[in-house]
C-alpha cells in the first residue's frame, strides 16, 4: 500500500508540476516532459516491469487530466520504460551520467514516437524540422532536469519497496 500511494504521489506531482509550473517555461520552444524523466528512472532503478506498470498509469492518468488522446501517452511511456529497462539490465558498470544520458535518448525517442502516432491518428500536422526540433530540445531539457529529480525520485522508489521479512 505504502508503494502504491508513494508512486501515485509521483505521478500527481510531477502532472500538476508539467500542467502549471513547466508549462511556462520553455526553451526554445519546448518544454520538459516531467513524466518521460520519471518512467526513465524508475525503469533504471526498479527494471522494465515496475517501469511499464507504471509507465501505463502515468500515462493514462495523463492523457485524461489533460485531455489528451487517450492511450497515445500511456503506450509511450509503456515502451518507453520497457526499452530502458532491457537496456539498463545490460549495463554491467554504471556511471553517474548514465541517467541522464538515458533520459535524454528515451525522451528523444518517445517524443517522436508520441508525434509519429498522434499524426498517424490524423490528430498532429507533421513538419519533419520542427519534429525533430523539438524533440530534440525536449530531450536535452529532459536531461538537463534529470541530475536535479534524480536523487530525490530514487530515494522515495527504494524508500518504498516492500521490506522482506526473514522468519527463521
Amino acid at each position: 500500500m505504502r508503494r502504491f500511494v508513494a508512486l501515485a504521489g509521483v505521478v500527481v506531482v510531477a502532472i500538476l508540476l508539467q500542467s502549471t509550473v513547466f508549462s511556462g517555461i520553455k526553451l526554445l520552444g519546448a518544454k520538459p516532459e516531467l513524466l518521460y524523466i520519471v518512467t526513465v528512472l524508475l525503469a533504471i532503478i526498479e527494471g522494465p516491469r515496475e517501469g511499464m506498470i507504471f509507465g501505463f498509469s502515468a500515462g493514462m492518468s495523463q492523457d485524461f487530466f489533460l485531455n489528451q488522446p487517450k492511450g497515445v501517452t500511456a503506450l509511450t511511456l509503456t515502451l518507453l520504460a520497457y526499452t530502458v529497462g532491457l537496456v539498463r539490465t545490460y549495463i554491467v558498470s554504471p556511471s553517474p551520467i548514465l541517467p541522464t544520458l538515458l533520459v535524454a535518448v528515451g525522451t528523444f525517442g518517445a517524443v517522436c514516437f508520441y508525434q509519429v502516432v498522434r499524426f498517424l491518428l490524423g490528430d498532429l500536422e507533421l513538419h519533419t524540422v520542427e519534429f525533430f526540433r523539438i524533440a530534440l530540445l525536449t530531450a536535452i531539457y529532459n536531461g538537463l532536469l534529470t541530475p536535479i529529480v534524480y536523487p530525490s525520485l530514487r530515494r522515495v522508489f527504494e524508500g518504498s519497496r516492500p521490506r522482506r521479512v526473514v522468519r527463521f
